[in-house]
């Protein structure tokens, strides 16, 4: 508990010390013979004591013109009880109403601390080495290319390469995985992880700003900004709500007990016309009390919110309510190949030249390939093994979904696909191996072909069955790659449907198709992880982005990142926010369909105050707790 939370439990204590023994002196259980306005005094200490805050808050919300809200609600309805001789009834309303807010209070308390725990991903410093004494500096201050220094047990402060040590990472707090990830010399690591056995030396390629800490704790600190449509409407309905019961409580003090006064009729019930009013508003403040909007407008961003860290902690990273939203009506998911369902792990498996032997082949298309970072370039440079000079390749044009050109040693080469080809009017020959074709031709002249293939995902036929299992009803493959690689891997992990060779817009025109296809509030899902990827993820109903190897333009581009670069992630993120959602929907009806039944109860004079708290503080507690269940998804 926190210091206000503390303080609020004492008062509740104190006030319900006070309260027990005043409330059995009034109901008759202990006799004393104390007058009427003794108790009242008495009455008030616990009262003002528990309740002062309340009551400053209402009088504050009138003095600045907002005056419906649950502080008012209260207040109007314990004075009024109050002033009917119903002294215990009253403070019993406030004292049980804050019990709920302590209640409540600490329940929010503990699902931010939740996920503050499971973020717990912000480095406090990094050492840098400096005259053989490790200093520790603020992360912020790191340059890129700086040697840092990691210690058994300290968190990796920036992104990085390690250049010397092994030792084993725990990268829960990123992806969710309880494993260890075994990391050497060479190996990629990420900020955030903890260094858990061996020393590392680890240089830096990105500033602080811009590592996978800073950008993760962005996303969740500007989630709960993005609102879903249920909060907008609670917000929106809880504005109209409130003024209505209002005036609703003042009709059921005023407008019975003048008809039977005019009328006559039921007058019979009542010993005189004081006894009659004191009825009808005794009923307006129970009234008042059911009415309290808390349940539904505490408990439905509370389960967002639960949602939103239970997912984090799975690692995937939903950035905003209105995703976890839209994420549960998906039922169409498409997917980029490269990265997403493969490995992007490519490696040269054949080589098919004439006239020049395949060493020569291979460094011309190394060559042409060297200012790239695609995963095809990075292959075709690995399995050249040589040092490349840049200096000795000019002129190079990059043509997306082609390939490109060069101009290498003075020779004019290009490097790419079938289209590159036909588009330079060079004659080439087709491939019958499986796998990413990189037809090459020198001076115009064509000189053979390079084979590229790339490994499948471990989960990638998993992840198919998954989603198939969490409701999605189709799933597609866009890929530049050519028709019968794309085929093989669409049969291989069981995917509904493909399409190949579309360029970066093609990608994004078959989207808006399949989107137009969706009906009745099916939604699309597009995975990918490269930066020509981000046009296709921002166009998708929920873009979602592999964070681990993905892009930063990806990233930014979606509306959920996983963590792990796990297709299997992406059936988990779509039961979570199934989960979530139907919390929220549960809340919804209960909290309205109990408030609306007790105020039936309380117009027709059968609900006390009793009934009221219940209604209330009762109904809040168990939407409250609902909500919470939101945190625990890890079995989902």
């Amino acid at each position: 508990m926190n210091k206000k939370q503390k303080n609020l439990l004492i008062r509740i204590i104190i006030a319900a010390v006070f309260f027990v023994p005043l409330y059995l002196i009034s109901e008759g259980f202990v006799s004393v013979g104390m007058p009427k306005w003794g108790l009242f005094l008495l009455f008030l200490i616990p009262y003002l004591l528990v309740g002062h805050d309340i009551l400053r808050k209402a009088f504050n919300g009138i003095r600045h013109r907002q005056v419906f809200d649950e502080n008012f609600l209260m207040t109007v309805a314990t004075v009024g009880a109050i002033v009917l001789g119903e002294y215990g009834e009253g403070v019993a309303v406030m004292l049980l109403y804050q019990v709920g807010e302590l209640f409540q209070s600490y329940a929010v308390g503990k699902s931010r601390r939740n996920i503050s725990d499971l973020m717990d991903i912000r480095p406090d410093y990094a050492n840098i080495e400096i005259d053989g004494v490790l200093t520790r500096v603020d992360p912020e201050e790191v340059e890129i290319g700086s040697v840092i220094v990691v210690k058994p047990g300290e968190k990796i402060p920036l992104d990085g390469v390690i250049v010397e040590g092994t030792s084993a990472l725990n990268t829960s707090a990123l992806t969710g995985e309880s494993l260890p990830r075994e990391v050497s010399e060479g190996s990629d690591v990420l900020s955030g992880s903890i260094n858990m056995t061996g020393l590392l030396k680890i240089e830096t390629t990105t500033e602080f700003d811009e590592s996978t800490a800073a950008k993760i704790l962005d996303l969740v600190e500007n989630a709960a900004s993005r609102k879903s449509k249920s909060e907008n409407f609670i917000s929106k309905f809880a504005k109209v709500y409130t003024p209505f019961v209002c005036y609703a409580a003042l009709a059921l003090a005023i407008l019975p007990p003048l008809f039977v006064m005019v009328t006559g009729f039921g007058m019979g019930g009542h010993a005189s016309v004081g006894s009659l009013w004191g009825d009808w508003i005794l009923r307006a403040c129970t009234f008042l009390v059911i009415s309290c909007p808390c349940a539904v407008v505490i408990s439905i961003p509370l389960s967002f919110f639960a949602g939103l860290g239970g997912a984090s902690g799975q690692g995937v990273l939903v950035k905003g309510s209105n995703y976890l939203e839209t994420l549960s009506e998906v039922k169409v998911v498409a997917f980029d190949k490269t990265g997403t369902i493969t490995k992007g792990n490519f490696a040269v498996t054949a080589v098919h030249h004439s006239p020049i032997d395949e060493a020569e082949l291979l460094e011309y298309a190394a060559l042409a390939e060297c200012h790239s970072s695609h995963p095809i370039s990075r292959s075709l440079r690995e399995a050249y093994g040589k040092h490349i000079d840049p200096a000795r390749v000019t002129d190079v044009k990059e043509l997306g979904g082609h390939g490109v050109t060069a101009v290498v040693d003075g020779r004019s080469v290009a490097a790419g696909n079938s289209k590159l080809m036909r588009s330079l009017d060079v004659p080439y020959h087709d491939c019958s191996h499986v796998g990413t074709i990189i037809h090459v031709a020198i001076d115009g002249a064509y000189c053979g072909h390079i084979v590229i293939s790339d490994e499948l995902k471990e989960n990638a036929k998993a992840a198919m069955a998954e989603l198939r299992r969490a409701g999605v009803e189709k799933t597609v493959m866009l890929t530049g790659d050519a028709e019968p690689v794309a085929k093989k891997v669409a049969a291989e992990v069981g995917i509904s449907e493909y399409r190949a060779q579309l360029l970066p817009a093609d990608k994004v025109s078959a989207v808006e198709d399949l989107i137009k296809e969706c009906r009745d509030n099916r939604r699309l899902a597009f995975v990918g992880d490269g930066i020509n990827d981000a046009p296709v993820l921002s166009r998708a109903d929920i873009g979602i982005a592999m964070g681990a190897m993905g892009s930063d333009a990806a990233i930014e581009a979606a509306d959920v990142v996983l963590m792990d670069d796990d297709p299997m992630k992406i059936a988990k993120a779509i039961k979570i926010s199934r989960k979530c959602l139907g919390i929220v929907k549960q809340n919804i009806v209960f909290a309205l369909g109990v408030k609306f039944l007790c105020l039936i109860l309380a117009a027709a004079g059968i609900a006390n105050m009793w009934v009221a708290i219940i209604a209330d503080v009762g109904v809040m507690i168990l939407a409250v707790l609902n909500a919470i269940r939101c945190l625990f998804v890890k079995n989902l």
